[in-house]
């Protein structure tokens, strides 16, 4: 049907869809801390954002491993490190199942997953000066305060 001739041109357009259908990809970008909510005592660095996918013929992977391990582990985290935070806050994931009806996905399709978080530095907790000192009295009572309950009644 396509002779001699148009074979090279299928396996290339082959060869090109797989190079396209497999990638990850990390993408972050640098925030400013007072106007980024993270929590009490963390310091928010980045928003990180990492995406895997493989396709699929006829069940092989091409040409590789998408799984929630390797875009949390191994992309996100890896990438919070490297721009110096602590943790990884607010972390949000997903991946496409990879058994029951999902894996007629395999015939002739992709398998992706995402990782999203934002990268914090632990701020250090503040401390009280006269922490051994125990507590601290009651307040005393001024005017206009109710007088005590007399229990002796």
């Amino acid at each position: 049907m396509f002779g001699r001739r148009g074979l090279p041109h299928i396996v290339s357009a082959i060869v090109v869809m797989a190079a396209l259908a497999a990638c990850s990809s990390v993408s972050t970008v640098r925030v400013q801390p007072e106007n980024v909510a993270a929590g009490p005592g963390l310091r928010p660095i980045a928003a990180i954002q990492v995406n895997a996918t493989t396709g699929y013929i006829l069940f092989i992977p091409i040409p590789g491993k998408v799984d929630l391990d390797r875009v949390v582990n191994r992309m996100l985290i890896v990438a919070a490190k490297t721009m110096g935070a602590d943790k990884v806050a607010n972390l949000e994931f997903q991946v496409t199942p990879d058994s029951g009806i999902w894996s007629l996905r395999k015939l002739l399709g992709w398998r992706s997953a995402r990782a999203s978080g934002v990268a914090v530095q632990v701020e250090a907790a503040p401390v009280d000066p006269v922490e051994d000192e125990g507590p601290e009295p009651p307040p005393s009572a001024g005017r206009g305060a109710e007088p005590a309950l007399d229990e002796t009644r």
